[in-house]
């Protein structure tokens, strides 16, 4: 049995952020958990590895191509992971020492410039510290987490792998 070619590991990729992505959107529309603002940026780096990933399984022919896309794909992992680590960091706070609840990300989107809008999301509200759902002691943004960093250290095989 030989290992997986890049290609294969990027169609594997894809097909992860899809279903985590599926995932999401049944929580939100069948279960009726709406997403916060840290939510929806974690949802846009999944997006993006995933679509980094697709281009990947059509188009990392060669070492270089590989390289830069899992170089890409890391850059999406690292920023989603940091979006989920803030988040995990906001659900671990004290009642007390959370931030209050502000305006939703649309609202922020529509009156605000993007870097006031961004430096706002970060920051964090009160809604991104809820932690509404579970599974096996984690809550959805520590599983982001999860799999962003195993995502991570795809990309940093891809690059590394050695020639064959």
């Amino acid at each position: 049995m030989h290992p997986l070619s890049p290609r294969q590991w990027f169609a594997l990729a894809a097909a992860t952020c899809a279903g985590l992505l599926g995932f999401g959107y049944y929580l939100q529309f069948a279960q009726g958990l709406e997403p916060c603002p840290l939510c929806v940026l974690q949802r846009l780096a999944f997006m993006a590895f995933g679509v980094i990933a697709l281009v990947g399984v059509f188009l990392a022919r060669g070492r270089l191509a590989t390289r830069v896309l899992a170089a890409l794909g890391l850059i999406a992992a690292g920023l989603g992971a940091g979006v989920a680590g803030r988040q995990v960091w906001l659900q671990s706070l004290p009642a007390d020492q959370v931030p209050a609840c502000g305006p939703g990300l649309d609202y922020m989107v529509q009156n605000f410039p993007l870097l006031k809008t961004l430096s706002m999301v970060l920051r964090g509200s009160g809604e991104c510290a809820e932690n509404a759902w579970q599974f096996l002691g984690l809550g959805i943004a520590a599983w982001a987490l999860v799999w962003f960093a195993l995502l991570a250290a795809l990309s940093v095989y891809l690059v590394w792998r050695p020639a064959r």
